[in-house]
Protein backbone atom coordinates (compact mmCIF):
# COMPACT_ATOMS: atom_id res chain seq x y z
CA UNK A 1 0.00 0.00 0.00
CA UNK A 2 2.73 2.39 0.96
CA UNK A 3 4.68 1.66 -2.53
CA UNK A 4 1.41 2.47 -4.44
CA UNK A 5 0.61 5.64 -2.42
CA UNK A 6 4.32 6.43 -2.73
CA UNK A 7 3.94 5.99 -6.81
CA UNK A 8 0.68 8.17 -6.37
CA UNK A 9 2.11 11.03 -5.19
CA UNK A 10 5.56 10.66 -7.18
CA UNK A 11 3.39 10.65 -10.37
CA UNK A 12 0.33 12.90 -9.56
CA UNK A 13 -0.06 14.36 -13.83
CA UNK A 14 -0.53 10.20 -14.21
CA UNK A 15 -4.13 10.27 -12.56
CA UNK A 16 -5.30 13.73 -14.79
CA UNK A 17 -3.40 12.32 -17.87
CA UNK A 18 -6.39 13.50 -20.42
CA UNK A 19 -7.10 10.56 -23.57
CA UNK A 20 -5.80 11.50 -26.43
CA UNK A 21 -8.90 10.32 -28.70
CA UNK A 22 -10.04 12.21 -31.05
CA UNK A 23 -13.79 11.93 -29.26
CA UNK A 24 -12.13 14.14 -26.07
CA UNK A 25 -10.58 16.56 -28.64
CA UNK A 26 -13.87 16.97 -30.37
CA UNK A 27 -15.97 17.60 -27.21
CA UNK A 28 -13.44 19.99 -25.81
CA UNK A 29 -13.22 22.07 -29.56
CA UNK A 30 -17.14 21.98 -28.80
CA UNK A 31 -16.97 23.35 -25.78
CA UNK A 32 -14.54 26.41 -26.28
CA UNK A 33 -16.87 26.84 -29.31
CA UNK A 34 -19.73 27.32 -27.32
CA UNK A 35 -17.87 29.45 -25.32
CA UNK A 36 -17.55 31.46 -27.75
CA UNK A 37 -21.02 31.43 -28.58
CA UNK A 38 -22.44 32.41 -25.40
CA UNK A 39 -19.77 35.24 -25.65
CA UNK A 40 -21.84 36.66 -28.55
CA UNK A 41 -24.93 35.57 -26.97
CA UNK A 42 -24.10 38.25 -23.90
CA UNK A 43 -23.09 40.84 -26.43
CA UNK A 44 -25.29 40.47 -29.53
CA UNK A 45 -24.96 43.67 -31.10
CA UNK A 46 -21.07 42.41 -32.30
CA UNK A 47 -23.52 40.16 -34.70
CA UNK A 48 -25.85 42.59 -35.58
CA UNK A 49 -23.16 45.30 -36.75
CA UNK A 50 -20.97 42.88 -38.62
CA UNK A 51 -24.36 42.18 -40.45
CA UNK A 52 -25.58 45.48 -40.62
CA UNK A 53 -22.40 47.16 -41.62
CA UNK A 54 -22.14 45.21 -45.10
CA UNK A 55 -25.70 45.15 -45.60
CA UNK A 56 -25.32 49.68 -45.35
CA UNK A 57 -21.82 48.84 -48.35
CA UNK A 58 -24.27 47.34 -50.11
CA UNK A 59 -26.94 49.64 -50.47
CA UNK A 60 -24.86 52.84 -50.19
CA UNK A 61 -22.23 52.24 -52.60
CA UNK A 62 -25.00 51.17 -54.85
CA UNK A 63 -26.84 54.00 -54.77
CA UNK A 64 -23.93 56.12 -54.87
CA UNK A 65 -22.36 54.85 -58.64
CA UNK A 66 -25.74 53.58 -59.71
CA UNK A 67 -25.33 56.47 -62.08
CA UNK A 68 -21.77 55.14 -63.46
CA UNK A 69 -21.03 55.30 -67.14
CA UNK A 70 -22.72 51.87 -69.13
CA UNK A 71 -20.50 49.20 -69.44
CA UNK A 72 -18.18 50.28 -67.31
CA UNK A 73 -18.58 46.90 -65.43
CA UNK A 74 -19.58 45.28 -68.19
CA UNK A 75 -22.32 44.64 -70.85
CA UNK A 76 -25.86 45.02 -68.43
CA UNK A 77 -24.25 44.91 -65.21
CA UNK A 78 -25.65 47.44 -62.36
CA UNK A 79 -23.20 48.28 -59.71
CA UNK A 80 -25.27 46.76 -57.40
CA UNK A 81 -24.13 43.41 -58.77
CA UNK A 82 -20.65 44.31 -59.50
CA UNK A 83 -20.18 45.16 -55.91
CA UNK A 84 -22.11 41.89 -54.33
CA UNK A 85 -19.24 39.95 -54.44
CA UNK A 86 -16.59 42.28 -53.20
CA UNK A 87 -18.73 42.69 -50.09
CA UNK A 88 -19.33 39.51 -49.60
CA UNK A 89 -15.24 38.49 -49.64
CA UNK A 90 -14.78 42.09 -48.09
CA UNK A 91 -17.11 40.82 -45.01
CA UNK A 92 -15.42 37.60 -44.59
CA UNK A 93 -12.10 38.82 -44.94
CA UNK A 94 -12.46 41.23 -41.91
CA UNK A 95 -14.20 39.23 -39.60
CA UNK A 96 -11.34 36.39 -40.25
CA UNK A 97 -8.73 38.97 -39.38
CA UNK A 98 -10.26 40.13 -36.21
CA UNK A 99 -10.59 36.14 -35.35
CA UNK A 100 -7.11 36.49 -33.05
CA UNK A 101 -8.92 39.44 -30.36
CA UNK A 102 -10.75 36.54 -28.19
CA UNK A 103 -7.51 34.90 -28.02
CA UNK A 104 -5.34 38.28 -27.24
CA UNK A 105 -8.14 39.08 -25.00
CA UNK A 106 -8.15 35.70 -23.35
CA UNK A 107 -3.79 36.00 -22.87
CA UNK A 108 -4.23 39.51 -21.13
CA UNK A 109 -7.26 38.55 -18.71
CA UNK A 110 -5.18 34.65 -17.87
CA UNK A 111 -7.87 33.01 -18.87
CA UNK A 112 -5.85 31.38 -22.06
CA UNK A 113 -3.35 30.10 -18.90
CA UNK A 114 -6.05 28.47 -17.15
CA UNK A 115 -6.31 26.67 -20.42
CA UNK A 116 -2.72 25.89 -21.25
CA UNK A 117 -2.26 24.25 -17.57
CA UNK A 118 -5.79 22.12 -17.77
CA UNK A 119 -5.53 18.25 -18.96
CA UNK A 120 -6.72 18.59 -22.54
CA UNK A 121 -6.31 16.03 -24.69
CA UNK A 122 -4.72 18.48 -27.52
CA UNK A 123 -4.17 22.42 -26.84
CA UNK A 124 -4.30 22.94 -30.69
CA UNK A 125 -8.41 23.24 -29.42
CA UNK A 126 -7.79 26.61 -28.99
CA UNK A 127 -6.90 27.34 -31.72
CA UNK A 128 -9.80 25.08 -33.85
CA UNK A 129 -12.67 26.45 -31.54
CA UNK A 130 -11.49 29.68 -32.88
CA UNK A 131 -11.93 29.12 -36.64
CA UNK A 132 -15.35 27.41 -35.99
CA UNK A 133 -16.58 30.46 -34.54
CA UNK A 134 -15.46 32.59 -37.03
CA UNK A 135 -16.56 30.58 -40.13
CA UNK A 136 -20.33 29.81 -39.08
CA UNK A 137 -20.05 33.66 -38.51
CA UNK A 138 -18.57 33.96 -41.85
CA UNK A 139 -21.22 32.30 -43.34
CA UNK A 140 -24.13 34.38 -41.14
CA UNK A 141 -22.48 37.03 -43.03
CA UNK A 142 -22.37 35.50 -46.74
CA UNK A 143 -26.04 34.64 -46.39
CA UNK A 144 -27.46 37.89 -45.09
CA UNK A 145 -25.04 39.33 -47.65
CA UNK A 146 -26.71 37.19 -50.36
CA UNK A 147 -30.35 37.53 -49.98
CA UNK A 148 -30.34 41.28 -49.67
CA UNK A 149 -28.28 41.55 -52.91
CA UNK A 150 -31.17 38.90 -54.51
CA UNK A 151 -33.52 41.24 -53.01
CA UNK A 152 -32.22 44.42 -54.74
CA UNK A 153 -32.41 42.50 -58.01
CA UNK A 154 -28.18 41.09 -58.22
CA UNK A 155 -29.90 37.66 -59.31
CA UNK A 156 -28.37 34.12 -57.23
CA UNK A 157 -25.93 31.84 -58.59
CA UNK A 158 -27.48 28.12 -58.79
CA UNK A 159 -26.78 25.74 -56.40
CA UNK A 160 -23.50 24.27 -57.50
CA UNK A 161 -22.41 28.05 -57.75
CA UNK A 162 -23.89 28.52 -54.21
CA UNK A 163 -21.39 25.75 -53.43
CA UNK A 164 -18.55 27.03 -54.57
CA UNK A 165 -19.27 30.84 -53.76
CA UNK A 166 -19.35 28.83 -49.90
CA UNK A 167 -16.12 27.14 -50.58
CA UNK A 168 -14.10 30.28 -51.53
CA UNK A 169 -15.98 32.11 -48.53
CA UNK A 170 -14.21 29.13 -46.13
CA UNK A 171 -10.82 29.07 -47.99
CA UNK A 172 -10.42 32.77 -47.65
CA UNK A 173 -12.05 32.66 -43.53
CA UNK A 174 -9.40 30.11 -42.67
CA UNK A 175 -6.39 31.32 -44.26
CA UNK A 176 -6.77 35.01 -42.53
CA UNK A 177 -8.07 33.55 -39.38
CA UNK A 178 -4.80 31.31 -39.42
CA UNK A 179 -2.69 34.42 -39.82
CA UNK A 180 -5.24 36.62 -37.13
CA UNK A 181 -4.65 33.76 -34.47
CA UNK A 182 -0.76 33.87 -35.40
CA UNK A 183 -0.28 37.52 -34.98
CA UNK A 184 -2.51 36.98 -31.39
CA UNK A 185 0.18 34.49 -30.32
CA UNK A 186 2.83 37.19 -31.21
CA UNK A 187 2.26 40.11 -30.66
CA UNK A 188 2.80 41.51 -27.56
CA UNK A 189 -0.95 43.33 -26.94
CA UNK A 190 -4.67 44.09 -28.18
CA UNK A 191 -3.44 47.49 -29.35
CA UNK A 192 -0.38 46.14 -32.05
CA UNK A 193 -2.99 43.10 -32.76
CA UNK A 194 -5.59 46.33 -33.56
CA UNK A 195 -3.46 48.55 -35.21
CA UNK A 196 -2.14 45.49 -37.34
CA UNK A 197 -5.65 45.14 -38.48
CA UNK A 198 -6.57 48.48 -38.99
CA UNK A 199 -2.93 48.49 -40.90
CA UNK A 200 -3.89 45.55 -43.43
CA UNK A 201 -7.77 46.17 -43.68
CA UNK A 202 -8.45 48.94 -45.70
CA UNK A 203 -5.48 48.88 -47.50
CA UNK A 204 -5.96 45.40 -49.18
CA UNK A 205 -9.85 46.60 -49.75
CA UNK A 206 -8.86 48.99 -51.81
CA UNK A 207 -5.81 47.45 -53.59
CA UNK A 208 -8.49 44.86 -54.84
CA UNK A 209 -10.95 44.64 -57.31
CA UNK A 210 -14.03 45.11 -54.92
CA UNK A 211 -15.26 47.95 -55.82
CA UNK A 212 -13.39 48.92 -59.07
CA UNK A 213 -12.74 46.15 -62.22
CA UNK A 214 -8.82 46.15 -63.15
CA UNK A 215 -9.84 48.27 -66.61
CA UNK A 216 -10.60 51.09 -64.02
CA UNK A 217 -7.39 51.16 -62.55
CA UNK A 218 -3.85 52.46 -63.23
CA UNK A 219 -1.40 49.77 -64.30
CA UNK A 220 0.79 49.72 -60.74
CA UNK A 221 -2.65 49.09 -59.07
CA UNK A 222 -3.62 47.15 -61.46
CA UNK A 223 -0.76 44.49 -60.98
CA UNK A 224 -0.75 45.13 -56.92
CA UNK A 225 -4.79 44.19 -57.53
CA UNK A 226 -4.26 41.22 -59.47
CA UNK A 227 -1.29 39.66 -57.01
CA UNK A 228 -4.14 40.37 -53.84
CA UNK A 229 -5.84 37.29 -52.84
CA UNK A 230 -9.04 39.23 -52.22
CA UNK A 231 -9.28 39.60 -55.69
CA UNK A 232 -8.89 35.64 -56.22
CA UNK A 233 -11.91 35.28 -54.27
CA UNK A 234 -13.75 38.13 -55.59
CA UNK A 235 -13.97 37.72 -59.25
CA UNK A 236 -14.75 34.34 -59.02
CA UNK A 237 -17.95 34.93 -57.38
CA UNK A 238 -18.68 37.81 -59.36
CA UNK A 239 -17.95 35.58 -62.49
CA UNK A 240 -20.73 33.05 -60.76
CA UNK A 241 -23.06 35.54 -60.60
CA UNK A 242 -22.86 36.81 -63.69
CA UNK A 243 -22.77 33.70 -65.85
CA UNK A 244 -24.88 30.33 -65.34
CA UNK A 245 -22.60 28.85 -68.00
CA UNK A 246 -19.90 28.76 -65.85
CA UNK A 247 -16.74 26.35 -66.48
CA UNK A 248 -13.40 25.42 -64.38
CA UNK A 249 -11.35 26.70 -67.37
CA UNK A 250 -13.64 29.67 -67.86
CA UNK A 251 -11.55 33.00 -67.11
CA UNK A 252 -12.69 35.12 -64.03
CA UNK A 253 -10.04 37.60 -64.19
CA UNK A 254 -7.54 39.54 -66.97
CA UNK A 255 -4.95 40.22 -65.00
CA UNK A 256 -1.89 42.50 -66.55
CA UNK A 257 0.40 38.92 -66.12
CA UNK A 258 -2.13 36.79 -67.81
CA UNK A 259 -5.84 35.13 -67.35
CA UNK A 260 -6.85 33.74 -64.46
CA UNK A 261 -9.89 30.94 -65.04
CA UNK A 262 -11.84 29.54 -62.42
CA UNK A 263 -10.10 26.61 -61.09
CA UNK A 264 -6.61 28.80 -61.25
CA UNK A 265 -7.97 30.97 -58.88
CA UNK A 266 -9.55 28.21 -56.03
CA UNK A 267 -6.04 26.82 -56.52
CA UNK A 268 -4.59 30.12 -55.49
CA UNK A 269 -6.67 30.41 -52.16
CA UNK A 270 -6.29 26.56 -51.41
CA UNK A 271 -2.57 27.47 -51.70
CA UNK A 272 -2.85 30.76 -49.84
CA UNK A 273 -4.99 28.58 -47.01
CA UNK A 274 -2.25 26.23 -47.29
CA UNK A 275 0.14 28.40 -46.96
CA UNK A 276 -1.20 30.51 -43.93
CA UNK A 277 -1.83 27.20 -41.34
CA UNK A 278 2.02 26.42 -41.89
CA UNK A 279 3.23 29.96 -41.66
CA UNK A 280 1.76 30.19 -38.27
CA UNK A 281 2.87 27.12 -36.88
CA UNK A 282 6.04 28.42 -35.34
CA UNK A 283 3.79 30.54 -33.46
CA UNK A 284 1.58 27.77 -32.35
CA UNK A 285 3.98 25.75 -31.19
CA UNK A 286 6.36 28.54 -29.00
CA UNK A 287 2.46 29.50 -27.45
CA UNK A 288 0.68 26.13 -26.81
CA UNK A 289 3.42 23.10 -26.75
Amino acid sequence: MSTTLNTVRSNPADLAAPSSSGQDLLQETLALTRRLFIQLQRRPTTLMAGIIQPLMWLVLFGALFQNAPQGLFGDDVSYGQFLGAGVIVFTAFSGALNAGLPVMFDREFGFLNRLLVAPLASRFSIVMASAIYITILSFLQTSAIIATSAWLGSGLPGPAGLAIVALIVLLLVLGVTALSLGLAFSLPGHIELIAAIFVTNLPLLFASTALAPLSFMPPWLAWVASLNPLSFAIEPIRYLYLHSDWAWNSVVMAAPFGDVTLGAALAVLLGFCGVSVLAIQPALKRSLI
